[in-house]
């Protein structure tokens, strides 16, 4: 037997046949952990009717690119891709705008039809015409159901 520092013999002990199973069954727990904390798909049904927010959106989108509003204040309704890409859209055109000097203003339209479908549940695609006094944009959104609400998972302005 191994003896101590003080010079007393201190006894061996055997590891415990349940550690390894514990190990592994931690894995299995935080694999559960991450599930479970992982974002919830919602059925169409559960969520509310998706069209006021696909016009919100699609105002606040062009609101963004016109730079009258903070790409911020959208980060809580899409995705991170969504948000990548804007932020993209957002340094291009406030480039844009100062290649020509022209100060960021909210921009004056209306929005005209909204159309949508649902290609699969708790998926909703849909398309919102936008008319503004110089030209008519459409903007096309993807919204998913997660955590009991809807969350863009692509906006694309044409």
């Amino acid at each position: 037997m191994p003896s101590s520092a003080a010079g007393r013999e201190l006894p061996l002990r055997a590891v415990p046949a349940l550690a390894h199973t514990t190990l592994s069954g931690a894995r299995a727990d935080h694999d559960d952990a991450e599930a479970y904390f992982a974002p919830q798909p919602a059925s169409t049904s559960s969520l509310p009717n998706p069209v006021p927010l696909m016009e919100n959106l699609a105002r606040c989108v062009l609101e963004v690119l016109a730079g009258a509003r903070e790409l911020d204040q959208l980060a809580r309704w899409v995705s991170d891709d969504v948000y990548r890409h804007l932020l993209k859209r957002v340094v291009l055109s406030t480039r844009a705008r100062q290649a020509r000097g022209t100060p960021p203003g909210r921009p004056n339209f209306t929005v005209g039809n909204i159309v949508t479908c649902e290609p699969a549940d708790g998926v909703v695609e849909g398309v919102v015409v936008v008319h503004g006094k110089a030209r008519t944009r459409a903007v096309a959104i993807r919204l998913e159901g997660f955590d009991s609400r809807w969350r863009a998972s692509a906006i694309n302005v044409l």
